[in-house]
């Protein structure tokens, strides 16, 4: 199968080792691969020729993978598009479904789990799970969203929480177990 005859799919991670190893496994896989390191990059690549399929980052230099997956659905509603995060929380990936990701996954995920997570269809109407959610996960989801509308800065969003710079910090290095 040609290139052109390929599913498109648009690759973006600021993980050099990682987009490297996770764009050979895609082509491995029947997928044509277009690999970028920022949303900055990805932007005008994506406009010019919106991809089938898209794999991003949530977290980068630089703008968030949130905005992508915004423009990319501006771009073509049936894109199919895969958020990947080392920072899990219910809020992001509530974020993400809403502005049009298929699915969210949480690093490592792997070509296998990608590929299963395109066919993936949102479900409002999922069931609710039985397990109530734990204070540590509220706490924990409550201050990715204050980080997130403080562009990141930990300074700004300690003094939103009113709280201890370093004490957010320590909360930031140990993300909760989650269960369920």
């Amino acid at each position: 199968m040609s290139r052109a005859e390929q599913p498109s799919l648009l690759l973006v991670d600021d993980d050099a080792t990682f987009r490297t190893v996770l764009s050979r496994a895609l082509e491995k896989r029947g997928y044509a691969v277009t690999a970028s390191e920022s949303v900055e990059q990805a932007l005008p690549l994506a406009a010019a020729n919106p991809p089938e399929y898209a794999v991003l980052d949530l977290k980068m230099d630089g703008a968030s993978g949130l905005v992508l997956v915004q423009k990319l659905h501006e771009f073509d509603p049936a894109t199919r598009i895969v958020v990947l995060t080392g920072y899990a929380s219910i809020a992001t990936a509530v974020e993400a479904i809403k502005l049009g990701a298929t699915q969210y996954l949480s690093k490592p995920a792997n070509a296998d789990e990608i590929v299963a997570a395109f066919g993936h269809t949102p479900d409002s109407n999922a069931p609710l799970s039985d397990h109530p959610t734990q204070i540590g996960d509220l706490e924990w989801d409550h201050i990715q969203r204050v980080l997130r509308e403080h562009d990141g800065n930990i300074s700004a969003t300690a003094r939103a929480l009113n709280m201890h710079r370093r004490t957010l910090q320590r909360k930031l290095a140990k993300p909760p177990l989650r269960n369920g």
